[in-house]
């Protein structure tokens, strides 16, 4: 399964506007962990690493980022700017957050528990077990 955007419900209301996420039923995965990233100073990237197993979903809460995401044959960039768009990571995916806009803030909910094990922190062993596991 690769990267893409999910198109996540979303109620219009003249009082303000809801989103919501449910376990297997928006996303592909059961949430086990949620983590948010902010006060990212300008020009600071996060991310650039992979997870073995490791499913997430991405959602721009407030502002925007990039979000460059890498399966080993392609490497592709999307804006996220919008409280309901997620973009779906499965496990097996490089990815690197950066172009961060002032008072912007991302929400991962992850399909594990954290784990050291699960990542893969350098790019030539990412490809490495990319190729290993395509075989």
């Amino acid at each position: 399964m690769q990267a893409r955007i999910i198109d996540l419900p979303r109620f219009i209301d003249e009082r303000g506007n809801l989103s919501v996420i449910e376990n297997r039923r928006d996303i592909p995965f059961t949430i086990r962990r949620t983590y948010w990233v902010y006060d990212v100073p300008g020009g600071e990237q996060r991310g650039g690493h992979a997870y073995r197993q490791n499913e997430e979903l991405v959602v721009a809460l407030s502002g925007s980022f990039d979000v460059v995401v890498d399966d080993g044959r392609e490497r592709r960039t999307f804006s996220m700017n919008r409280s309901y768009f997620g973009l779906y990571l499965p496990g097996g995916t490089w990815r690197e957050l950066n172009n961060f806009s002032t008072n912007s803030m991302a929400l991962v909910l992850a399909s594990t528990d954290y784990d050291t094990a699960d990542y893969i922190h350098d790019y030539q062993d990412f490809l490495n077990y990319i190729q290993h596991e395509r075989q």
